[in-house]
């Protein structure tokens, strides 16, 4: 789309450009899906009625932006590359992305976060550091249950939920995952008790520099 954006502009070039154009770029970019996109994109402009005011100095600035966006993929590509480059001269890159579900970005959010380890006592103050520790509510002699903190390292916890997401394919992880779910709890709550469980295993593994070892499903 950024392709037909840069070179032919809005509505009004993408009209004036015609099929034959149109999938000519869409293709050389995506020859599964440049047929389809170009058939929506046509859809889209034949189901178009109203001329919206501004759209002459749209068919200008739309093309500068798609050139903008493309170029900021380019450097987000680029940068990505570098911090693998770095990932890989580190010392706990293997240590980590031994780990079921925790890719190259995982572990750099990791290292950049949390470091090789060694700031927090136990698994439970890096768990309460990524907001996965769970917190019981009282009220007056009442107790209303474990709930996840609002709080924590956001980032941390997002990289957390993520690993653990990606970690289901794993026979171990989706055997706990399952369980939490046969108790009753929902989707992101059953992630969120796997991903605190892996945090008990990841602070092992920084601690002990060890890889990951993986054990028959329960």
């Amino acid at each position: 789309m950024l392709e037909l954006l840069s070179r032919c502009g809005g509505s009004v070039g993408l009209r004036k450009a015609g099929r034959r154009k149109l999938t000519s770029i869409a293709v050389s970019r995506a020859p599964r899906m440049g047929d389809k996109l170009v058939d929506a994109v046509l859809a889209a402009l034949d189901e178009q009625t109203v001329t919206v005011p501004g759209a002459t100095a749209a068919e200008t600035i739309l093309p500068r932006l798609a050139d903008t966006l493309r170029d900021v993929l380019r450097q987000r590509d680029q940068v990505a590359a570098e911090v693998e480059g770095v990932l890989d001269a580190h010392p706990l890159a293997g240590v980590l992305t031994s780990m079921p579900g925790i890719g190259v970005r995982t572990a750099a959010r990791i290292l950049l976060e949390v470091g090789d380890g060694t700031t927090f006592a136990s698994p439970g103050h890096l768990a309460a550091y990524a907001g996965l520790a769970p917190i019981t509510r009282r009220s007056g002699s009442s107790i209303r249950g474990e709930h996840p903190p609002k709080g924590g390292n956001k980032q941390l916890k997002r990289a957390f939920f993520l690993a653990a997401f990606a970690a289901l394919a794993d026979p171990a992880s989706r055997a706990y995952y399952n369980r939490k779910r046969a108790e009753g709890k929902k989707h992101n709550a059953a992630l969120i008790c796997l991903a605190r469980r892996r945090v008990d295993v990841l602070h092992a593994m920084l601690r002990d520099k060890t890889t990951y070892q993986a054990r028959p499903a329960a």
